[in-house]
């Protein structure tokens, strides 16, 4: 698998989600400049990290979206590229409009910093395959404008095309009110595109993807990506 991480002025996830991609597949991952006008040739997976790109500025990913290599980015989707944004990589492609509906500020209105459960909604998908029956999982979230919005009849059809990729649950698997920590709308965590080549979430599993920082639920989403990229090579 060849992944790329794209790198934007106050990213701060980008080493993390590359060592994450470069264990998983066995190569590292390139690292990409916001300013670059292309993609390196040949890539399987490009990735969006956390952070404060631009310092979050009119609205989080909002000028991050605008930056050169996000038209390739856009570019490489729409011919059926896999992208994965996480945190702010998540607010960035709802605003390059490669994933519908929005993130508002936390219900809080505070910043969290901790770690939650996550029930994974679907293995269909190249993202998810791979937890099997892992199917509550646990990973940090650190963010403040990370509750996921979307109208009845958006929710709806993500719903009914089963598109929700993670729910934020309680330890025994529940979608409840208090495992909610932004107040994203039905817990969602995390959604597919239409194609489900595409996944935004919020929490960071590559945070919590070697042992050596606590933990390994995060690593079978980059195992699910070598397994994706591989039964099409």
């Amino acid at each position: 698998m060849k992944s790329a991480v794209i790198v934007f002025p106050g990213s701060n996830c980008d080493r993390d989600l590359a060592v994450a991609l470069g264990a998983a597949a066995g190569r590292p991952a390139s690292m990409v400049w916001h300013k670059d006008a292309a993609l390196p040739p040949g890539l399987d997976v490009v990735a969006i990290p956390g952070g404060f790109s631009f310092g979050d500025y009119l609205r989080c990913g909002a000028i991050a979206a605008r930056s050169p290599i996000m038209r390739a980015v856009v570019d490489f989707a729409h011919r059926g590229g896999i992208v994965l944004g996480i945190c702010n990589g998540f607010q960035i492609l709802i605003e390059a409009g490669l994933l519908p509906g929005a993130l508002m500020r936390n219900q809080t209105l505070k910043f969290v910093c901790r770690d939650v459960h996550l029930s994974v909604e679907t293995l269909q998908s190249p993202f998810t395959s791979a937890f099997g029956n892992q199917r509550v999982i646990r990973v940090p979230v650190a963010h403040h404008d990370g509750a996921y919005i979307a109208d009845y009849a958006l929710a709806a059809r993500l719903e009914a095309e089963d598109r929700i990729a993670f729910r934020y649950v309680d330890a025994d698997g529940d979608a409840t009110e208090a495992a909610n920590p932004n107040g994203s709308v039905g817990n969602i965590a995390g959604v597919l595109s239409d194609n489900r080549r595409i996944l935004g979430m919020m929490p960071h599993p590559e945070r919590l993807a070697d042992p050596q920082l606590g933990g390994t639920d995060g690593a079978p989403m980059f195992r699910s990506l070598v397994e994706a990229v591989a039964e099409v090579a």
